[in-house]
Order: C-alpha cells, then structure tokens, then sequence
C-alpha cells in the first residue's frame, strides 16, 4: 500500500509598500509688515523717508486672509506652511506673530527693499528651491498699494498666477479657484504648482485665525532662517512723499433748504 504524504506550507505575509513617499502639500506665503491705519504717519528727510517712529507694524491685511487659509489647509489637509517676508531685522515681531498663528517655519530676506520687482525676485529666489505647491500673496500691501509683487514672483517663476482669490480648495494636484471679476465671481481649476494673490473673502473675517498662548510661546522658539538679498538694484527713486490733504469742516444744511446745498455742490464743491 502506498503512503499518502500530506504537506502543509506555511508562507510568511508579505507587506507591499507603495514605492511613492506621502509628500505632504507646501505653501508659501508671503507676509508684509505694514503700518497699522490708526497709527500717525510721518516722513523725515525733506519728506523722502518714511518716519517710523512711533508706529505700530501689523501683518498686511490681505497677507492675514491669505496665511488663515493656509493655515486651515495646514489643519484639514496636512499641508506645510511657510512664511517669507522682506525686510530687516524690525520686521521679525510680525513674522513672529504669523508663526503664533500657525505657520510653520520662516524666511526672512534681509533687505529692505521698496521695489516691487526686487521684492518679487526676492521671494521667487525662496520659491524656487522650496519646492513649493502653491505661493500664496495678498493682493496688494497695505503701504504701498501696488499690487504687482505677485504677478512679478509668477512671471519670474514661470508659474500661472490667478489675482483676487476669493475661494481656494484642493484636490489632488489640482486647486479649484474662485476671483472676483468686475462682473461678479470666476471659478478657475488651475495645475499646481501656482501662484495666488488672494484677498479679504479668502475666508471670512471671523475666521481669521488668532494667536493663542500656546501658539506665542511656540513662536518664540521657532527659528527664523535668514538669507541675504540676491537682488540690490533698483530702478524705482524715491522723490517725496505727500500727506493727503485735510478734510475741509463739514457744512450743515438745513434738509429744507435745497436751493442752498445745490449752490454749494456747484459753487463749493464744484461736483455739479
């Protein structure tokens, strides 16, 4: 009679690992340190140089909607976020705040340029080796009101660029874009990496993110990387600065008295 042999194999499990990392998103975004609208303002040097004496220096508000949503991208999707700013030392306290709110590392270029495209370069220059999703901008500084750093930093990196950003979302590789047009709203779906300048809608102002205890302390400790400016010339001279001029005193008219305010619109005024 023949023997039946009955073998049984124990194979070991294998684990297959997908050979592409989780490379988590990589925001950039640009914050400028402005004067805060109550402080007075003044210039020095035959009205050439901007007094800072005395002023309070605030996150660029446009800058602010641009980090909160970065930073809510930082929260829900694992995204990292890093600031770049512009700027010499004075501006550190600022960049310290941003941190406070959630950002997670930062550059500062040490320079303290007022020229939009050396400022562009600048940031581009930070960009490029950053390897960086999206670089987000406000739409424009507060100070200066140009509006053209974003654009420029695109153009030097040779990336799309949408202008006022009033929504973003991820997916994928992919950011679904929402601008304010003239005409109402406009919803782009853009390849990343991209260039934003976002503004006030970003998200709502009551969810503009807040430091909190834990966050200042945090940012105290964070380091902030320092790089020198590899653009130094410029073709923008500063000739003077001019203060608006006072508003004249306000002039009561009776609601009656129709004949009155319409002579003082054509001959006061002279807006009719």
């Amino acid at each position: 009679m023949g023997l039946l042999a009955i073998f049984t194999f124990h194979f070991p499990k294998f684990h297959y690992i997908s050979s592409e990392k989780n490379i988590r998103m990589k925001i950039l975004t640009a914050i400028s340190s402005v004067p805060d609208t109550t402080s007075k303002i003044n210039f020095t040097a035959d009205n050439t140089q901007f007094d800072k004496n005395g002023v309070q220096f605030v996150i660029n508000p446009q800058d602010e909607f641009c980090l909160s949503k970065a930073v809510y991208l930082q929260e829900q999707q694992g995204a990292e976020v890093t600031i770049v700013t512009v700027g010499d030392v004075s501006v550190e306290p600022v960049m310290r705040k941003a941190l406070a709110i959630g950002a997670k590392d930062a550059v500062r270029v040490n320079a303290n340029h007022t020229d939009s495209q050396n400022v562009a370069k600048e940031i581009a220059a930070v960009a490029k080796d950053g390897g960086y999703d999206i670089i987000l901008f406000g739409k424009e500084s507060l100070d200066y009101n140009g509006g053209q750093v974003a654009g420029l930093a695109a153009a030097e990196l040779g990336l799309s660029f949408v202008n006022g950003v009033i929504g973003l979302e991820i997916n994928g590789n992919s950011a679904k874009v929402v601008r304010e047009t003239d005409n109402g709203k406009e919803t782009l779906l853009v390849d990343m990496p991209v260039v934003l300048a976002g503004q006030k809608g970003l998200v709502e102002e009551n969810e503009l993110k807040i430091p909190n205890m834990r966050g200042i302390m945090t940012a105290k400790t964070k380091l902030l990387k320092v790089v020198e400016p590899q653009f130094t010339e410029t073709k923008i001279r500063t000739i003077s600065y001019e203060k608006p001029k006072s508003r004249s005193a306000v002039v009561l008219v009776d609601k009656d008295n129709l004949d009155e305010l319409v002579r003082l619109l054509h001959e006061e005024a002279k807006v009719i």
